[in-house]
């Protein structure tokens, strides 16, 4: 693909801060506050992956994904997991069906994992078994049952939640699993000033009624500029340095690495770092991503990437912590 002129880029630019504009005021009908966590959700569907949000009950995070599907003319289901949930419950099943003459033919009747944006609340409630029945469609985006193979429509991306605090009746997500989501997100507590505008809007007689502003083409067409988006070498090479700094055997770790962490994260964790940088970039008004923008999207690409061990646990070490030290001692060059 030949390059983009200036004018060109700056005006793809310009038509995407125009259609995220659009996005996130029709989303503010109706959510208070949690910009970030939104514009990180955001981030996820352009990249074309998907999102893992976190937070006790009672924070929105169903309500932030539920008004994402609505503001997006898009397919949406919801799947509440439980522990006796199974697979088929998200996949669908092979039924036998009857015809009018009484003839018997199999048949395949889809599961909520057809559809464009799919919401897995609280999915640390499902077993693992059902929990792996989302890996191939979330990795694929397609889903095997019986030796057939069924694509799944684009875009297609899954936000789940889970509640950190609880973990009676729960089973925490695999490490596989969790490498599949691209980013994962803390949904904070509300201040007062959001408090209050949350009681105004909730306790009222009036709904904020959320539209349609994106159809399905526009998505698939900011997803492609994204990978348009150019990164400069030692860009790239800083986030590949930065995800090696999270290995606890790469020479020169820094202490707390090396002190109080089991794995550092994958390949995918570099991967994530450049698409949301350039993602970021564009939200920013900017066609090239720059350290900043790595720098900024860090924490929620590899917060769930790195993996602590039992000291780190024990003494209350947050993967956020070592991160930030990492941010904080990782050179911007280096010869």
């Amino acid at each position: 693909m030949a390059e983009k002129t200036k004018e060109a880029a700056r005006a793809d630019v310009v038509e995407f801060q125009k259609s995220i504009s659009s996005l996130r005021e029709e989303m503010g009908k109706m959510i208070v506050g949690n910009r970030e966590v939104i514009d990180g959700v955001l981030t996820c569907m352009l990249a074309g992956s998907h999102a893992l949000l976190e937070g006790v009950p009672g924070l929105g995070k169903t309500m932030i994904v539920r008004t994402m599907a609505e503001a997006l003319d898009l397919q949406f289901s919801r799947v509440q997991f439980t522990p006796d949930m199974m697979p088929a419950d998200i996949l669908g099943t092979t039924v036998i069906e009857e015809s009018a003459t009484g003839a018997k033919s199999f048949s395949f009747r889809k599961g909520p994992i057809f559809a464009n944006i799919v919401l897995a609340d609280e999915i640390n409630r499902a077993t693992p078994k059902t929990q792996s029945a989302l890996l191939e469609a979330m990795q694929e985006h397609r889903v095997t049952i019986a030796k057939h193979t069924y694509q799944l429509d684009e875009p297609f991306f899954v936000l789940a939640t889970q509640n950190p605090l609880e973990s009676e009746g729960t089973y925490p997500l695999p490490e596989a699993q969790l490498d599949r989501f691209f980013f994962k997100l803390h949904v904070p507590f509300p201040n007062r000033e959001e408090l209050n505008a949350i009681l105004e809007r909730t306790t009222g007689n009036v709904t904020p009624k959320v539209n349609a502003v994106m159809s399905k083409d526009r998505i698939l067409e900011m997803q492609r500029l994204v990978r348009d988006v150019p990164i400069a070498g030692h860009v790239q090479d800083y986030a590949v340095r930065l995800l090696q700094a999270t290995h606890p055997t790469t020479a020169g770790a820094i202490d707390s690495v090396k002190r109080f962490v089991k794995f550092g994260s994958s390949p995918r964790g570099a991967q994530a770092l450049l698409l949301a940088g350039k993602i970021r970039a564009l939200f920013e008004g900017r066609f090239a991503a720059s350290l900043d923008d790595i720098r900024a999207v860090a924490l929620p690409a590899l917060r769930h990437r790195v993996l602590l061990n039992f000291e780190g646990e024990a003494e209350g070490v947050k993967t956020d912590d070592v991160l930030h030290e990492i941010l904080k001692q990782l050179p911007e060059t280096m010869k």
